[in-house]
């Protein structure tokens, strides 16, 4: 991949390293631009053997005088929503406006921020999505807190009935015993393929501690296995509360370190509180 050409229409651009838990993201202000993100230059972007490399790329725009964080992927296509990025994206609008709360725009509608401590930003991610037709599922299934996939052999399933959720993206969330013992590595690209996903899925495995914990490791779509998944974690406090695992509060261990969720009753809102962490920043 000749990463300069690609990249050679972001020249003079700024952009900032930032990550949320580990999860890595190259964000550029096309604030003051009319040049656009595409698929290739994402790509690069993205390319851990190129000069910046990271999960996600964020954009940081201007809509009808709002801001917009757009999300493309490491494999350069477009997705709906990314919560660890936007923490990151609430961090950097809050900085610059002096601001300890914030709105902004995001594929996936509009989101609301404030700032909780030194470092920690709270992100309300809106209502998930529980409906097949939602998530959504190539299948009629009128209870989408277990779906019909089955890995292994079909009379002794290594694991079978996940619940399927969408937080702005698909998610697949299999309950286990042992998080850690689990082979997601081997079959999150099956399942993210699966045709039951017309959209290709989020898939994660949840060991659940507590009634208010859950260990959780994510294979995201698009990028593989990551250190955290600020939506994945908020599908599967979802799914685990819809099938009487843990209350409606927990905190969920990721690879990269916890974050603290709620599915707030009042609302049905799901609010997602953690930290971030800016690396660099610079221009292009």
């Amino acid at each position: 991949m000749n990463h300069a050409s690609i990249l050679s229409p972001l020249a003079g651009l700024s952009f900032w390293k930032m990550n949320g838990l580990g999860n890595d993201f190259v964000i550029v202000d096309l604030r003051q631009s009319d040049i656009r993100l595409d698929a290739d230059m994402a790509r690069a972007l993205g390319d851990r053997d190129g000069p910046y490399g990271c999960d996600q790329i964020i954009t940081l725009e201007n809509k009808a005088g709002d801001a917009f964080m757009g999300i493309f992927n490491q494999d350069g296509n477009a997705v709906e929503a990314c919560g660890n990025a936007a923490r990151c994206i609430a961090s950097i609008l809050m900085a610059e406006q002096g601001k300890e709360e914030i709105a902004f725009l995001s594929p996936a509608g509009p989101l609301q921020a404030q700032k909780i401590g030194e470092d920690r930003f709270g992100v309300d991610m809106g209502a998930p999505r529980l409906n097949w037709q939602h998530i959504p599922l190539a299948e009629q299934m009128d209870d989408t807190r277990f779906i019909d996939i089955k890995l292994g052999p079909i009379d002794n399933p290594v694991l079978w009935g996940p619940s399927a959720v969408n937080m702005g993206n698909p998610h697949c969330i299999f309950f286990v015993d042992k998080a850690e013992e689990t082979a997601l590595e081997r079959f999150g690209p099956l399942i993210e393929g699966h045709p039951l996903f017309p959209e290709g899925a989020n898939v994660s495995v949840a060991e659940i501690r507590s009634k208010h914990d859950i260990r959780l490791r994510v294979w995201e779509r698009g990028v593989g296995m990551t250190k955290a998944c600020g939506t994945a974690a908020c599908a599967a406090l979802v799914a685990a509360h819809r099938r009487r695992l843990t209350g409606r509060k927990a905190i969920i261990h990721l690879d990269g370190g916890p974050l603290a969720i709620e599915w707030r009753e009042s609302d049905d809102h799901v609010i997602m509180v953690g930290p971030v962490t800016l690396e660099h920043e610079g221009v292009f």
